[in-house]
């Protein structure tokens, strides 16, 4: 029976069928890509390796990786900064033992003070995994991320640069931050190191 305040005006029709949704279009080349990535990937590399040589092979291994599922890859610039990062952490691994030693501290007793070379490691992936966690992130939430912690800015601050109210910053911030530590969690960083 149709609504008193109703006319039936004809048969129902049902509504449209939405058109499949298309596959974001890439918007970079991986030229495009080369010129704006590799000097901040050499940057990234090195933190993790601390040698010059070695990061700039492994930049060069990423962006052969990269080329090879060029067709596959979604977001490349987040792409690259992982395989950059499990390209250093594998370095890193196998080559734990390479440490310069003074020859007159050979026989010398480890400093009890000193950070272990377990935990460091373990910092040098946590930051790693961050890193390309935030690489993920849709740009304007990176921006948020980088205005308050990079640039130190208040809310206020931030609410003024980007448009957004006082409040909408701090519940963006809230919310990204407490996703990124629920992500690294996932990811089998405690936070304790």
């Amino acid at each position: 029976m149709p609504h008193p305040r109703r006319q039936a005006t004809g048969p129902r029709l049902a509504p449209p069928v939405a058109a499949p949704p298309q596959k974001p279009q890439r918007s970079t080349t991986i030229e495009q890509l080369f010129a704006d990535e590799e000097s901040p990937l050499l940057g990234f590399a090195h933190r993790f390796v601390r040698r010059r040589e070695v990061a700039e092979e492994l930049v060069q291994e990423a962006f052969l990786r990269t080329h090879k599922h060029w067709p596959q890859i979604e977001n490349p610039r987040a792409w690259i900064y992982r395989a950059t990062r499990n390209l250093c952490l594998t370095w890193i691994r196998d080559h734990a033992r390479e440490t310069e030693m003074d020859p007159e501290q050979n026989d010398a007793a480890p400093d009890p003070d000193a950070p272990r070379p377990d935990r460091a490691t373990e910092r040098i992936e946590a930051v790693g995994a961050l890193r390309s966690l935030l690489a993920e992130l849709p740009e304007a939430d990176r921006e948020l991320v980088r205005l308050k912690y990079t640039e130190d800015l208040r809310y206020k601050q931030i609410a003024d640069r980007t448009g957004l109210s006082v409040s909408n910053v701090g519940y963006k911030l809230h919310h990204l931050l407490k996703n990124l530590a629920t992500d690294m969690q996932s990811a089998g960083f405690d936070g304790a190191s």
